[in-house]
């Protein structure tokens, strides 16, 4: 079997992204300067599926705080007081938020007298809905807002709703960390259950290679769709291994997100797939106040004046590879129904130039419209709807998959059938959406089938899962790692 230099081009690929990099940038795993200095705010993934056990409601998972060291005490992480935490739903195909579910977080230092951060062991108390022991706590208000973000009808779904505390370590925890994130999982009167707190990052990469510029070492792409099989040779690390991220998590009827509904009325219900009622658009956004202002005598930051929108992610890898220098601080601002404005980046792709220079690879003829299908419009049949802008489209009344999950989602793999519940038909938390989007960038997949072939459908990292089994229920991520245990890939 031919060997691809695929790391080569991926991180040469990546030096000319990094290359132009803006140091107003704000999204994904550290990928642009200035989000470096507030992480609180960087939201890493957005993922959305219909939930595999409660196939009746959709799951929405917006994670933030890249590389998340679970030992990072004594204060450890936790999220913003000052920032606005957001994800947006549209469902009339507009491009324009019809839903937004917002958190505000407040934190709480029961004893300043200390440094540490649980002053004993960490137990639930049912009857105070607290932590025992837990010297700083972090409670939250979520709200829906049906219309604009800023102007619409506002519903408090929840308020004092408890985060889950980090994993400290055994000796913090000795009754297991399973049960202080159960009690962080609340049944809210509007049908939703809602989570916050720390877990396992489930993205997947080897990331350190992919940033080693001109590391050419050959390695077998892609491995093998064969699940549990291991790969044939080369370098197969997560660099995301034991590494925590903090989770927002939703799991909500459909109904409550169909066009009609309200923050206290259900929506249509879909008739089926094809019923253009079933199909959302996710995205989120993180924000601060417009004016910070650093005080003396070490009194608290100032915050005031209106939002400013920092982060936005929905697809994956969008920012990082299509847009480039000159309008990623615009893509970090902008919204949806403006995205017009960078349609040339979708239809003439960067990386692609690139792969072709370095693999003498076919790709498709610019102007790509196959990556306008998969990035902008979403699939006919499957997930197509609404004005051309860039979300996750999740078609929520195709079934969740039971059983063996295709990593490749609805690109075909070599051993089992495309998926058509996975990426880029929303997001499961399986998906391998560094493999996916190298083949579609290539032309490898079965939208453009003169380029569907070797090596363009085999292109990838080579690492083909995460580094802890995800969960059979909500929130489904993996329990943190700890900060006494924990191991990275690489140790």
């Amino acid at each position: 079997m031919k060997r691809i230099p695929l790391l080569g081009a991926l991180a040469s690929a990546l030096a000319l992204v990094l290359a132009h990099t803006s140091p107003v940038d704000a999204s994904s795993h550290r990928e642009a300067p200035a989000i470096t200095e507030d992480p609180c705010v960087d939201c890493t993934d957005v993922y959305s599926f219909v939930s595999p056990d409660a196939p009746s409601k959709v799951t929405l998972i917006a994670n933030y705080i890249p590389f998340e060291e679970p030992s990072g005490g004594p204060n450890y992480f936790k999220f913003s007081d000052t920032a606005l935490y957001e994800i947006h739903i549209d469902n009339d195909g507009d491009a324009i938020e019809d839903i937004t579910f917002q958190w505000k977080f407040t934190t709480t230092t029961k004893s300043s007298a200390t440094f540490l951060y649980n002053t004993g062991a960490i137990t639930y108390s049912a009857g105070g809905d607290t932590y025992t022991n837990l010297n700083v706590e972090q409670r939250y208000t979520l709200t829906r807002i049906d219309g604009p973000r800023r102007t619409g009808t506002e519903t408090v779904l929840g308020t004092n709703i408890l985060v889950a505390p980090n994993n400290v370590g055994t000796k913090s925890i000795p009754g297991g960390y399973a049960p202080l994130a159960a009690a962080a999982v609340k049944a809210l009167p509007s049908g939703i259950t809602c989570f916050a707190g720390p877990r396992d990052d489930p993205f997947y990469l080897n990331l350190g290679r992919a940033f080693d510029l001109v590391n050419i070492d050959p390695v077998i792409p892609g491995g093998t769709d064969a699940l549990g099989a291991p790969l044939p040779s080369g370098p197969t690390k997560d660099d995301l291994a034991g590494f925590n991220c903090h989770t927002l998590a939703l799991q909500i009827p459909i109904t409550a997100l169909t066009p009609g509904s309200t923050g206290t009325t259900a929506g249509a219900t879909p008739t089926g797939a094809t019923d253009p009622n079933a199909i959302i658009g996710v995205w989120s956004t993180a924000s601060r106040r417009q004016v910070i202002l650093n005080r003396l005598n070490g009194k608290d930051q100032y915050t005031g004046g209106a939002w400013v929108q920092v982060s936005r992610l929905g697809m994956p890898l969008v920012n990082e590879v299509v847009i480039p220098r000159a309008d990623k601080d615009k893509w970090n601002n902008s919204e949806p129904k403006d995205d017009a404005q960078f349609l040339t980046y979708v239809q003439n792709p960067e990386l692609a130039g690139i792969l072709v220079s370095l693999f003498g690879i076919t790709v498709p003829a610019n102007p790509r419209a196959d990556l306008v299908t998969v990035f902008l419009t979403g699939i006919t049949g499957v997930n197509a709807k609404g004005v051309p802008c860039e979300y996750q489209r999740l078609n929520m009344l195709i079934a969740p998959t039971v059983g063996a999950l295709n990593r490749m989602g609805v690109l075909p793999g070599d051993s089992l059938a495309a998926q058509l519940d996975g990426y880029p038909n929303g997001r499961r938390l399986g998906d391998d959406t560094i493999d996916i989007s190298l083949r579609a960038v290539a032309g490898g997949y079965a939208f453009t089938a003169p380029t569907d072939i070797f090596p363009n459908n085999k292109l990838g990292d080579t690492v083909i899962s995460n580094d802890l089994p995800f969960g059979a229920t909500f929130p489904y991520l993996a329990s943190p790692h700890d900060g006494v245990s924990r191991q990275h890939d690489n140790e």
